[in-house]
């Protein structure tokens, strides 16, 4: 079996593209979590890196370094840092978030597109996602209720104007995606936290009479809407399939050619405080982690204020979701706009909850700006209080679907379904920095970098681990010192490349 954590020489991987460059068991190089190493590092104890080495890995543009081990650096006394002296500084005496977890969308697209794989390619797709050892480590899932653009076509769990929804079912999923859903939650140790969005309504509940095109959840459906998301909840509790959270609506601003629904967020907020939070009490569903907005960051504040400052609303939602499609306009990644919600309501969390880069071409699997998108925006979605993160679809085929209406898309991780092999971009890379290195339970520490080509983030483990990820976006390798508390280890970070360094 061939997983993307093995020896491969180089031309190789410019040959078939899959990027499988890595050591053989790198477990062995990692901070091993457990009761030892909790108890060495005490709660709240002082962090000191006095004697300590770091354990670099490292993912770059140009070479075949895909999280790959390199020396480890050793600290030294460093003394007041210069201005002409490049450094990133970690203070792990001031600590904020504690992450939830890091993952991507099971939707009907990757369980159809896994099906198709033989089994030693659907095992080894299992283990690079899933295994925090053989693997980067997933533990955080999402996916629909019923279809979504991801599906290989449109449909619900209920018959036409079945507004008692006696004909509920979801037999549907059980062909591909609860399958594929057990299987990646045996992967994932047994344990996976997963949450569901609506895309829309179906047809006959809405004010266009259509499952596409947008429009509205008409008021004399609310109820029966709420119960449907009740009933889809406890049927896949009911197969085995834990679910932890929900949101409302997936982009409830979005007239899309799929799947879709509006939402003003007076309409979202008066959904979740009349229909939709107590019918989840009532449906015994109340510690289920509602989510709002589920849409991109530009307008993301508006919504949140919106819903949030309504107390009637606000106790029933747990977070505010985000994607970060705002980039259609021409602009960047808004991460301060994440910021700000946090900054006003920093006891409300936020939870990343879709991205990916769109108009599939499998001639640009190995662009480079595939991966350093998703460091610049986890690193800045970290940075802005985010407590979760999860990519889109975990698994597509060679055209970037299955779509039922053309919408292809991206994953860091494509299906060959003609020759029955994985293509790993750079994407899964760049994200495995984060999973892999930084787990549930961690907390975020402070970090600074003293050049804006240099993007940093911290997390210190549950097992006393420190993990800090540097991203370097520049053009020219960059020499920088990793400074904590009058301690320093110099190292170099390469053009365009992405480091975790790992401290016990």
């Amino acid at each position: 079996m061939r997983l993307p954590f093995s020896f491969q020489l180089p031309t190789a991987v410019s040959q078939n593209r899959t990027r499988l460059l890595l050591l053989a068991g790198l477990g062995l190089h990692l901070v091993a979590a457990g009761p030892a190493a909790a108890q060495s590092a005490p709660k709240g104890a002082p962090y000191s890196a006095a004697g300590k080495t770091a354990r670099v890995f490292t993912t770059a543009a140009n070479t075949s370094l895909r999280l790959a081990a390199g020396e480890a650096l050793k600290f030294e006394p460093a003394p007041q840092p210069l201005e002409t002296q490049v450094c990133v500084f970690v203070d792990p005496g001031h600590s904020f978030q504690t992450l939830l977890g890091i993952g991507g969308a099971l939707t009907d697209a990757s369980a159809e597109t896994f099906a198709k794989l033989p089994k030693p390619q659907q095992q080894e797709f299992l283990k690079a996602y899933y295994s925090p050892t053989a693997g980067i480590g997933y533990t955080l899932g999402r996916t629909s209720i019923h279809s979504s653009d991801f599906s290989s076509g449109s449909y619900t769990y209920v018959s036409d104007k079945d507004e008692t929804l006696k004909t509920f079912s979801v037999k549907h999923d059980e062909q591909f995606r609860v399958p594929f859903i057990k299987q990646v939650m045996a992967a994932a140790g047994g344990k996976l936290t997963l949450y569901v969005a609506p895309w829309s309504p179906p047809a006959w509940m809405k004010d266009n009479n259509d499952l596409l095109h947008g429009g509205k959840l008409l008021p004399k459906y609310r109820q029966t809407w709420a119960d449907y998301y009740v009933k889809f909840i406890k049927a896949y509790e009911q197969m085995g399939v834990p679910i932890w959270g929900l949101s409302v609506q997936n982009e409830p601003m979005a007239t899309q050619k799929w799947e879709s629904c509006i939402y003003t967020g007076e309409e979202e907020r008066d959904f979740i405080k009349g229909f939709l939070g107590p019918t989840l009490a009532k449906g015994g569903l109340g510690t289920k982690k509602l989510i709002a907005w589920d849409h991109n960051r530009d307008l993301v504040y508006q919504r949140a204020s919106t819903v949030l400052d309504d107390p009637a609303a606000a106790k029933y939602v747990w977070g505010i979701g985000y994607h970060w499609y705002e980039t259609w306009t021409g602009s960047g990644m808004l991460t301060d706009n994440v910021r700000r919600v946090h900054e006003a309501y920093p006891n409300t969390n936020l939870i990343f909850t879709e991205g990916c880069k769109e108009k599939f071409d499998l001639a640009k699997v190995d662009d480079w700006a595939l991966g350093e998108k998703y460091g610049m925006s986890m690193i800045g979605d970290f940075n802005a209080g985010t407590v979760g993160w999860t990519d889109w679809n975990v698994l597509l085929d060679e055209t970037g679907g299955p779509n039922h209406v053309g919408n292809f898309c991206f994953a860091p991780v494509i299906a060959d379904t003609k020759a029955g092999k994985l293509i790993y971009t750079n994407a899964y890379y760049y994200i495995g920095h984060f999973s892999k290195f930084i787990r549930p339970g961690a907390k975020r520490v402070a970090t600074a970098s003293t050049r804006d080509w240099l993007q940093t983030t911290a997390f210190r483990n549950p097992d006393g681990s420190l993990a800090v990820v540097v991203l370097n976006s520049g053009d020219k390798p960059q020499d920088f010192q990793l400074w904590l508390a009058g301690q320093g280890a110099k190292t170099t970070a390469a053009p365009h490349s992405i480091m975790t360094l790992v401290m016990n």
